[in-house]
């Protein structure tokens, strides 16, 4: 396989943007499948979408992975949820993908998800084309949605096509590098026609290159020149600049059309392998597992020894799938290799390329190569080499989960069942977190929001047949210090024996809001009046109690705990009696500092008629909602706001029926905030209530 042909791309976008529906043409016109399936409206759903939840709710949930042939090149495609409840599938797609295609409305143009896509796009430095979809319906604007993308993504963003007619009358595209038509004939716009400009759109189509040259000459001094002395340029010398634009991450290309009337799609294939890099195009850095100050590029080799990340876990009927990126070397089916996190060998009984839920075995493949393993024991993240302690690669960037719900099964023969299921569940999704609360010994499962715990409840009864039964929502808040105060504590235990002596002095101080850390420990001890071997102990009984603050037994965030004095005992001194001591006078010390609950503030956008926006304003405004912005575009209106996640629960069955079922709207963490005092003392009378009847 020649690597300057292969791309591995990936679809992302804002929820309804029609990620699925692109997918699927690709998939038809690449020649993968033989019947276009829509995403809704009957039929057997999209083929990417396989999951029988995803067809019902119309939904993607897991990001499927497919590949195709276009023209001389094969192309490993990989189709990402819209919801930010499954971000991590986001995530970890675009951390092993060389390019990628962002997916835009044309009606709702720059969404809130559209944000968090481009901020993950950019943390992977991953190069994209941008593709404004949906040009067929009513109040589609083609140079509105350029302008979101220049103005709150702050991307060069570059349109080498305009649309031809728009909303009902979209009829197609004219290439402004070629300076044609292009329409989509037949029943499936399978025929791509290239004719002349229409006279009409001659002057418009004019202007447009213009701007475009203008602006692709900022990457070229040689075009720059033949604008200024007004030589004609070649279309592959606007080709070669588009694509080192596009690779060195400074210009995004805009194209349009309509995948549900597809219209545009091919173009779009053309633009993906013309412009977006092959494996051999991509810098990869890998550090080395002795040395991580020392890293080295890996090379597309398959002759190298290999290095693959496993980047997603599915368990299904026949065991464990292992998805890979393979970066340097070749992978055989029976060899062994050695997970680098682990240091164990482990032998790849049967690898396989993936179509969607459906597998095709092969005996090797090699670098560049995105496939799945079989029977293989990793978590998502892990690094395989050829060899011991070779080397490993930058790991993905997890969220923290934001709410969390108890769950027990209602009967107790499932139980077994429901603990294999949360412990499957919790090894593919890294967002997916169980934990056992110690004092009600209830099992709690917390997550992204309540539409990505949801499913995980729903796959529980399905695939695993147990039924549960599912707690209120629980919020995670957290408690934080609001002024600085000094402590000294002294633990003393010496009665007979061995005793138990630790004296520390210091202060607590909150952290800045914008502070990175939650934590920060300053060791200011002058003349060894604490022992160096007792420092870390101290640090030690510090951290340990941060998981439970005093106010309601939320984990402690941002607070500086500096230690400047203290005394010891030559005999009775241990690092025990300092982990103590530490506890104890953090617990007391924190209290002095006039602790406050934050709670988790989510950024919600919603879109509704804008006959509805009175009203849609009126409840967020009820639920402790702060808006931010409003905006009117036709007849849509797209509210933001900032809103506290425990108003939030419910919130999609009331949008529902306060708009006729025509309301959307999606949300993502943002910030923690103080709660309001009112609320604190509810949350904490509550936990005091919760308490007792544990106790009981």
């Amino acid at each position: 396989m020649d690597l300057a042909n292969v791309r591995n791309m990936g679809i992302s976008a804002h929820i309804d943007s029609g990620k699925t529906t692109l997918s699927e043409r690709i998939l038809f016109y690449a020649g993968r499948i033989h019947r276009i399936q829509e995403v809704k409206g009957g039929g057997d759903g999209a083929t990417m979408d396989y999951m029988d939840l995803e067809r019902e709710r119309g939904i993607t949930i897991t990001s499927a992975a497919t590949s195709v042939k276009w023209g001389e090149c094969a192309i490993n495609l990989i189709d990402t949820p819209g919801h930010v409840d499954f971000t991590v599938e986001v995530e970890r797609s675009l951390r092993v993908l060389d390019g990628a295609i962002l997916v835009l409305c044309a009606v709702g143009g720059v969404q809130s998800q559209s944000m968090t896509v481009d901020r993950q796009m950019k943390r992977y430095k991953v190069p994209r084309l941008a593709f404004i979809n949906k040009m067929d319906r009513t109040g589609a604007n083609f140079s509105r949605v350029v302008k979101q993308l220049k103005e709150k993504l702050g991307c060069d963003a570059i349109p080498l096509q305009i649309p031809i007619g728009k909303e009902e009358k979209l009829e197609g595209v004219i290439d402004l590098i070629a300076m044609q038509a292009i329409y989509c004939d037949g029943e499936n716009g399978e025929t791509v026609r290239r004719e002349n400009i229409p006279e009409a759109l001659l002057a418009e189509a004019a202007e447009a290159r213009h701007v475009m040259l203008e602006a692709l000459a900022m990457y070229s001094d040689s075009l720059m020149e033949k604008l200024l002395s007004e030589m004609p340029v070649t279309e592959d010398e606007i080709h070669a600049v588009v694509k080192q634009a596009v690779q060195s991450l400074s210009a995004t290309p805009v194209l349009c059309g309509s995948a549900y009337k597809n219209k545009g799609v091919q173009p779009l294939l053309d633009a993906v392998v013309r412009y977006l890099p092959s494996p051999l195009e991509r810098k990869i850095i890998a550090k080395k597992w002795d040395k991580p100050d020392e890293a080295f590029d890996l090379e597309p080799d398959s002759k190298k020894p290999l290095v693959a990340m496993a980047f997603k876990i599915v368990d299904d009927p026949y065991g464990q799938l292992t998805f890979m990126r393979l970066y340097q070397g070749t992978i055989t089916k029976g060899e062994a290799y050695i997970n680098q996190r682990t240091s164990q060998k482990q032998r790849f009984s049967r690898i396989v390329k993936m179509h969607a839920d459906k597998r095709e075995e092969i005996d090797s493949a090699e670098a560049g190569d995105i496939v799945a393993a079989m029977g293989v024991d990793a978590a998502s993240g892990d690094t395989y080499a050829t060899d011991h302690k070779y080397c490993t690669l930058e790991n993905m960037f997890v969220p923290e989960p934001v709410i969390k719900m108890a769950i027990t099964p209602i009967n107790r023969d499932g139980l077994d069942r429901l603990s294999k299921a949360l412990q499957r569940f919790s090894r593919e999704d890294p967002t997916f977190r169980v934990a056992t609360d110690e004092e009600t010994g209830e099992t709690l499962i917390a997550g992204m929001g309540e539409l990505h715990l949801d499913i995980y409840v729903e796959r529980i009864k399905r695939e695993f047949k147990v039924e549960v039964e599912v707690g209120a929502p629980k919020v995670s808040y957290r408690e934080a210090p609001t002024r600085a105060t000094d402590y000294e504590y002294k633990h003393k235990k010496q009665t007979g024996g061995s005793g138990q002596f630790a004296h520390i002095v210091g202060a607590l101080e909150p952290l800045p809001d914008d502070s990175p850390e939650t934590f920060i420990f300053e060791n200011a001890v002058i003349g060894g009046r604490v022992p160096k071997e007792y420092i870390p102990s101290v640090e030690k009984g510090f951290r340990a109690s941060l998981s439970k603050g005093p106010i309601a037994g939320f984990p402690i965030v941002g607070v500086k705990a500096s230690l400047t004095d203290g005394s010891y005992h030559d005999v009775d001194s241990s690092d025990m009696a300092f982990q103590i001591c530490a506890r104890a006078g953090f617990r007391e010390a924190f209290l002095a500092t006039k602790p406050v609950l934050l709670e988790p503030i989510m950024k919600m956008e919603v879109e509704v008629p804008a006959d509805f926006q009175g009203p849609v304003t009126g409840e967020l405004n009820k639920r402790r909602g702060l808006i931010i912005s409003t905006e009117t575009v036709g007849k849509t209106s797209t509210i933001i706001a900032e809103v506290p996640l425990a108003e939030t629960f419910g919130y999609s069955t009331d949008l529902r029926s306060m708009t006729q079922g025509q309301g959307i709207f999606t949300m993502e963490f943002s910030k923690y905030r103080p709660t309001p005092a009112n609320i604190q003392r509810e949350i904490v009378e509550e936990k005091r209530k919760a308490d007792l009847a544990a106790a009981k």
